[in-house]
């Protein structure tokens, strides 16, 4: 049982630490989809609303410990600040002078957003001792601490987990509803239960597929990976994506799900392109007569139609990495496909976040459609796969 904001008690006056997932894509130092601080905002407002003076901390990109300006969270404050409407002030570092001075400023009411906390070394450090004296400081800075960084919770890092050991700690409002989900999949799904796969690569994948042989009516194969499993049926892939390393265990998934009776399903036909390009000429071919200069980039027209066809019978859905290259119009059909047959089905749908959360919107998909749209890629492939969560477990009762 995750402990919830409630059950820290009156928090009016109370300096609260919240870890967000403020990894938003940036071009030219612009947010190109504040998605994720939307996703922030129910836990923030019912912080404010209780009297707290909130701290935010979250990270950015991936500057190893470095501090890179380009990494800087300056423009999710500016965001945060027009989204929610109070004052959000930037600290100039995470837990050192200029953090601990704003902090004990803070007013009610007000937000103070933490710097990069990846600009430290410590967050990601492999050694407890190093993460704990970090989480010391941290923890200086408040009085209790919410969880509502759903993407990163399938990590043991400082912010994530060890200051949750040290302060009255709680799951926020998106971590909540994340779990919540997400468990709808994986602890007693209504049935027929679907899973559509996909994304570039079978070794990204290895450890959720192998659980959801156990658990799923249904495996859906799209995406790259789609290449590795047709060469472990035998079938020439042309110039396609392929990891020859993985092809027995893909052997070893065929013949786990007829043991299991999962029925494991393919693409009958593939668009191919001689080049991995945008605007290159296209042909559509059976899934086992792709020519051998050629590379599949998605599925085609009658694979859609048959992976519609198995998401329309199901009860619940989840789908985790998109069908093809998305990010190119003349291969966007398979992702728009599965996409508008969760969206327009009765079942429960779940769209487990990173590329595929990025497609539907995109592609244009009202969101509202979806049971859930996950806000965490890796987290939300770790829970399918039967993982137990760091940073979930360090919030349990």
């Amino acid at each position: 049982m995750l402990k919830t904001i409630d059950s820290l008690g009156d928090l009016n006056g109370k300096r609260v630490l919240v870890r967000c997932d403020f990894n938003v894509p940036l071009k030219e130092g612009k947010i190109t989809d504040d998605g994720r601080i939307r996703a922030a905002l129910p836990t923030l407002q019912k912080l404010l609303d209780s009297g707290a003076k909130v701290i935010t901390m979250a990270h950015l990109g991936r500057p190893k410990g470095q501090v890179m300006p380009e990494f800087s969270l300056a423009p999710v404050v500016q965001r945060l600040a027009e989204l929610i409407g109070v004052k959000v002030t930037l600290a100039q570092d995470t837990t050192g002078a200029d953090a601990k001075a704003k902090a004990e400023a803070l007013a009610t009411g007000e937000i103070l957003m933490l710097e990069n906390v990846r600009f430290d070394p410590r967050e990601t450090s492999k050694d407890d001792a190093e993460r704990a004296a970090f989480a010391a400081e941290m923890a200086a800075l408040a009085d209790c601490y919410v969880s509502d960084g759903f993407g990163v919770v399938h990590r043991k890092q400082t912010s994530v987990y060890d200051v949750a050991k040290l302060l009255p700690a709680a799951a926020g409002f998106l971590v909540l509803k994340e779990i919540e989900s997400l468990r709808k999949a994986t602890d007693n799904p209504e049935r027929p239960y679907t899973v559509v796969l996909g994304g570039s690569k079978v070794s990204d994948k290895l450890g959720v597929i192998a659980n959801l042989l156990t658990k799923a009516d249904s495996l859906l194969i799209g995406g790259g990976m789609t290449y590795t499993f047709l060469a472990a049926q035998g079938y020439a892939v042309g110039k396609s994506l392929l990891e020859a390393d993985q092809i027995d265990t893909v052997k070893s998934y065929l013949d786990q799900a007829k043991q299991n009776g999962v029925e494991l399903v393919l693409p009958v036909d593939v668009v191919v392109t001689p080049e991995f390009k945008p605007d290159g000429p296209t042909t559509v071919v059976a899934a086992d007569a792709i020519p051998e200069d050629q590379m599949g980039l998605d599925i085609g027209p009658k694979s859609r139609e048959l992976f519609a066809a198995k998401i329309a019978e199901s009860k619940t859905v989840a789908w985790n990495g998109p069908m093809g290259v998305f990010e190119f119009p003349a291969f966007a059909g398979g992702t728009k496909a599965v996409a508008k047959a969760m969206q327009d089905g009765t079942a429960f749908s779940i769209v487990g976040g990173g590329d595929s959360a990025a497609a539907v919107r995109q592609l244009g998909f009202d969101e509202s459609k979806f049971s859930h749209i996950s806000t965490g890629g890796g987290a939300s492939l770790e829970l399918l796969e039967g993982k137990v969560l760091p940073g979930i477990e360090v919030l349990e009762a």
